[in-house]
């Protein structure tokens, strides 16, 4: 989480935008977004220059020898606001627009209808002088900066869209282990968080895999896919995936669940938050998903949806509204009982309903399965987190316990599991019980609550020693009254 500073900072820029004019919360999310990609491309090529230049190897950038002056040590030292804001607005910008020369990529795409909106040299001097005053050399902190200002969308919630917490993300990539062989899709991407955290673990864990030229370009070209209907969200996850490495991802504008998304056994992991407020039509609706679970409503589609793009053996990790495991109506049983009888369900951790706040305080969970067409289910695994490592207010203050890393742990050592009670904080449950019980996955349904037994005072002592006190309040009083006499 950003700390109260760079809070302050980054509201004072955003002040800056709104008393300038500029007042819809997704126009200043988008031209931050854009001054911050700038300056993020300089920094990013000042490091190249300097482990070139260590290494003794010859170094070719972004920025060519003619364009050295559009970078943002250059331009942020321009003499005037005015001579600032004429190469920002005539070459700057037009330059990042055009970065990525292929038409079909996706930043190419997103890109190409992106216009530069600050109005005035002097509001362009003072935002540029406050990002210039961020620390974005950490990719965490860019991350949560990213996060802090989506949470100034007045909107958010109100399609459904709430915003993943960043550790939450981690969490699920942390679980599925993604190898240099996925190919991971999110069909309601937003700023691709999944996709962006997907990648910085391979980075991390799997750094060999760019020795290999056909894993290097998978990587950069063939391994991670995202749809979404905002084309803003589009643009910043173009550019959010673009700094973190990744040169040409798949992103497109999309509604994953109507008849256009032709996808099908094409992917080998999801990853995603549905949106799971929205109710669609029918018409609107794919008629292949409707076939598993004929229903309006958008979290049991993306489930059927889920299904259908994963290839054999494809794995997802998913979140659902607690109503997911546990709604009564026809279509909420039939994709459960789809999940569990045709293919493998593996968990179901339940997180604490603060988990969303300050956007909502709906109650989720964590669904993980993997396809297989075959059924497969045998024992799931449920886990009742209490703790994510934060407050379960609107404030969602930093707090000691977290029950994240014991989740990530346990899950990567089921066998020792088995043992484990129902009145423990993690327990399989047979599948032959999920079916008895109407295949209900909440965890309350099997969780078991051990009571401790109190043993109580006689009451003819409790009624006695409140007599005794009786007795001296009474003595107290008339004490008392001797002396008012």
């Amino acid at each position: 989480m950003i700390t109260g500073e760079i809070k302050n900072k980054v509201d004072k820029i955003w002040e800056t935008f709104w008393t300038g004019g500029i007042t819809n919360p997704l126009t200043v999310i988008e031209q931050f977004t854009y001054l911050l990609f700038i300056k993020s491309l300089d920094e990013a090529e000042t490091i190249k220059e300097k482990e070139a230049e260590v290494l003794g190897i010859p170094f070719e950038g972004i920025f060519p020898e003619d364009k050295q002056h559009l970078r943002w040590n250059r331009f942020k030292q321009l003499g005037s606001p005015e001579e600032m804001y004429r190469v920002v607005s005539d070459e700057v910008f037009p330059f990042i627009k055009n970065l990525h020369g292929k038409d079909d990529s996706a930043y190419s795409k997103y890109m190409g209808d992106a216009m530069f909106l600050i109005p005035t040299a002097n509001m362009l001097a003072k935002i540029v002088e406050g990002i210039d005053n961020l620390p974005l050399d950490d990719r965490d902190v860019q991350g949560d900066l990213y996060e802090y200002l989506l949470s100034k969308l007045s909107t958010s919630g109100t399609n459904g869209q709430f915003r993943t917490p960043r550790h939450i993300i981690e969490m699920m990539v942390e679980l599925m282990k993604p190898t240099p062989e996925d190919i991971i899709i999110d069909p309601a991407m937003g700023t691709a968080g999944f996709l962006v955290a997907a990648s910085e673990y391979l980075r991390k864990n799997h750094n060999d895999m760019f020795l290999v030229q056909g894993l290097k370009e998978h990587y950069h070209n063939t391994m991670f896919y995202g749809n979404d209907m905002d084309r803003t969200m589009l643009r910043i996850g173009a550019m959010n995936m673009m700094l973190h490495g990744v040169d040409n991802p798949n992103i497109d504008y999309r509604d994953s669940l109507s008849e256009i998304n032709k996808d099908k056994e094409k992917y080998t992991l999801v990853l995603a938050n549905p949106p799971f407020k929205g109710s669609l039509d029918y018409e609107a609706v794919s008629n292949d998903l409707l076939k598993i679970a004929k229903t309006k409503k958008t979290e049991l589609l993306f489930l059927s949806l889920f299904i259908r793009i994963l290839k054999p053996g494809g794995r997802a990790a998913v979140i659902v509204p607690d109503g997911v495991l546990f709604g009564s109506s026809t279509a909420h049983k039939a994709i459960r009982k789809e999940i569990i009888d045709n293919h493998k369900l593996e968990a179901i951790i339940s997180m604490p309903s603060g988990v969303f706040k300050p956007y909502a305080g709906v109650s989720t969970a964590v669904m993980i399965f993997t396809k297989t067409g075959a059924g497969g289910t045998d024992n799931v695994w449920f886990y009742d987190m209490k703790a994510d490592g934060f407050s379960l207010d609107d404030k969602r203050s930093p707090i000691e316990e977290n029950d994240i890393p014991d989740i990530i742990e346990r899950f990567n050592n089921l066998e020792a599991e088995k043992e484990r009670k129902r009145t423990e904080q993690s327990f399989f449950v047979p599948v032959e019980e999920l079916r008895e019980n109407d295949y209900d996955l909440s965890i309350n349904k099997y969780k078991e609550i051990e009571y401790e037994e109190i043993e109580y005072e006689d009451p003819n002592k409790i009624l006695e020693r409140i007599l005794k006190i009786e007795d001296e309040i009474v003595k107290g009083l008339k004490s008392l009254e001797e002396l008012i006499k």
